[in-house]
């Protein structure tokens, strides 16, 4: 099944029959667009937030879908929206420079919200929950992105060690509070999709640049690596491994970013019918790395009227090459593995051109076995 808003105030519900898609249900609540939806695995509830401001949190029940609304205290619209790992909360992203963490209070029977405030400048593009269903990931239109404690007393436990880095007792005084534990100024420019790779130990985003950031053991010393890239800049991320990450943007086809042994992160084009298509590294830093493409972009040379810049070493091909799935910008990536899942071989993309997409890995992962594990 899949849950969708077709660009209006509407979300649908397609059920996989045979052959077809068969619409189930339509939930209809919101006044606005639906700007953000995400369907919990365990639970089986589906929490949506849209521009009016407002968030529902939908239970099943006798066939028919009930909507809950949840408090955000929001006087912005709701931009984003994704469970925890462990579905008992759920973040929101706003245009009030806020987000909210979502929980249930079972004496009252109703949804709650806590707002961090004051520590955005602009609006809040994308949240992202790491496996200890604790510190979430943020991106923002001030270029930043920042990583929060959200822990609620009656709602967490304290969490434990989970990464080399995190042992020096500031860091761990930080994570049993409401405070922002990192604040990350590599993009220049609007920062939008965020994910943690499935261990936690790695984080991943995008600016509007050109460019994704990989950052690695996330705490008070973080190490950083920047790459840029010559097509049309990203709008989500995902992990599919360890080592390999997907990303989906203007582009229209989703691009692939690996790992090598040593830890330098490897560009690699995408394209529509899963296939690698080559790759190009310059160089590093010591301790920040940095990834550059020096490739002139297809819109740049077709401004001067010049044919299509080449290098000798170049071996990649464009990836707005004809027959592609989507059209049109791919503003989401979804990943159909069973959450906590350390691979992802299924995953599902949408676009602005009005098609949701499946894709599968399995052959890729013959040409690029090691990135898998």
């Amino acid at each position: 099944m899949v849950a969708f808003c077709p660009n209006n105030n509407e979300v649908h519900i397609y059920k996989s029959s045979q052959d077809h898609w068969e619409r189930l249900h339509v939930l209809e609540k919101h006044d606005q667009i639906v700007s953000g939806i995400d369907w919990s695995s365990k639970s089986n509830k589906i929490v949506t937030v849209s521009h009016d401001r407002n968030s529902y949190v939908w239970s099943l029940e006798g066939g028919e879908w009930v909507p809950t609304l949840v408090i955000l205290r929001l006087n912005r619209a709701a931009l984003c929206v994704q469970w925890s790992p462990k579905e008992n909360k759920f973040a929101v992203g706003s245009g009030a420079k806020t987000v909210c963490i979502c929980y249930y209070e079972q004496e009252n029977n109703w949804w709650v919200s806590k707002l961090i405030r004051k520590r955005h400048e602009s609006s809040v593009t994308n949240v992202a929950w790491h496996p200890n269903n604790v510190l979430l990931a943020t991106t923002s239109t001030d270029g930043k992105c920042r990583v929060f404690s959200t822990f609620i007393k009656g709602v967490d436990t304290k969490p434990v060690s989970y990464l080399s880095s995190l042992t020096e007792l500031v860091f761990l005084l930080c994570l049993c509070s409401k405070q922002q534990i990192l604040q990350l100024d590599l993009s220049y420019s609007w920062a939008f999709g965020v994910k943690w790779s499935p261990s936690g130990n790695t984080l991943a985003y995008v600016g509007h640049s050109s460019m994704i950031y990989f950052v690695d053991e996330v705490g008070p010393s973080p190490l950083a690596q920047s790459v840029a890239f010559r097509d049309l800049p990203l709008r989500d991320v995902l992990f599919i491994s360890e080592k390999m990450v997907i990303g989906v943007g203007y582009d229209s086809n989703p691009m692939v970013f690996v790992a090598d042994d040593t830890g330098i992160c490897l560009f690699l084009k995408f394209s529509s019918n899963i296939r690698n298509c080559g790759l190009s590294v310059l160089f590093c830093l010591t301790r920040l790395f940095i990834v550059l493409c020096f490739q002139f972009s297809e819109a740049f040379t077709k401004l001067y009227g010049q044919s299509k810049a080449t290098t000798a070493n170049e071996a990649s091909e464009s990836s707005k090459s004809g027959g592609g799935v989507h059209d049109n910008c791919i503003n989401s990536i979804v990943s159909l593995s069973k959450a906590g899942s350390p691979k992802v071989m299924r995953f599902s993309t949408s676009g602005l051109d009005g098609k949701i997409a499946i894709w599968n890995l399995e052959n890729m992962q013959e040409e690029l076995g090691h990135q898998f594990q």
